[in-house]
């Protein structure tokens, strides 16, 4: 049975932020409201908790997970990003957007696309995730709460609940999201690519 913490969505509380964390840091599986709709996530290095997530969400082995991050510092250590597109990312982030990249040598290769060997990555503009992200100190390994036969995140931590709270480790209760996929933008060959139009505006990087 999982654990359900209501998360103020503009004063997360310290206590309740250091408790989702510890269960991050001791390989749980946990939801997470962004600013494009609810996610699943767990730590980079837990391959058993990345498994889980996979099952849940049934995902095929191709599938970009990415990584989220508190901002532009942690990119360079997981991506492979030369320094005028990091000056583009900058001027864009934190946003609506994900962006792919080929993986360096510190992804842990479960992570990778198994042909492209890419990472997405993101950084959200979400009071409760920013929190949790400067508590654990590392990106988070997660993929939008997609469930099987759904288009579309959950947006509703109240259903989350009735479908998950039997598979996942915790659920924060953040408020009800609209859903706003982010614009995915693929930076992971010599052409910039924009894989899929979100709520992020794709025109600086057309």
């Amino acid at each position: 049975m999982s654990q359900f913490f209501h998360i103020h969505p503009e004063n997360p509380q310290a206590r309740l932020v250091r408790q989702a964390v510890d269960m991050i840091q001791q390989g749980k599986v946990i939801v997470f409201p962004t600013d494009s709709g609810y996610a699943i996530g767990c730590s980079i290095g837990n391959k058993n908790a990345m498994e889980r997530i996979a099952r849940i969400r049934g995902l095929e082995k191709h599938h970009n997970f990415t990584l989220v991050c508190r901002d532009l510092s942690e990119l360079a250590t997981y991506a492979r990003v030369d320094n005028s597109l990091f000056r583009l990312i900058k001027n864009n982030t934190p946003g609506q957007y994900t962006f792919i990249f080929k993986g360096t040598k510190e992804v842990p290769r479960r992570l990778l696309n198994e042909k492209k060997k890419t990472i997405g990555m993101r950084v959200p503009d979400h009071i409760i995730t920013q929190a949790i992200l400067e508590e654990l100190g590392e990106p988070l390994m997660s993929c939008s709460l997609i469930l099987p036969g759904e288009q579309f995140a959950e947006a509703d931590p109240e259903e989350i609940r009735f479908q998950l709270e039997k598979q996942v480790d915790l659920i924060i209760h953040g408020g009800y999201l609209s859903e706003q996929p982010t614009t995915v933008v693929d930076f992971s060959e010599d052409s910039v690519e924009i894989i899929r139009v979100g709520a992020g505006d794709p025109a600086p990087f057309e």
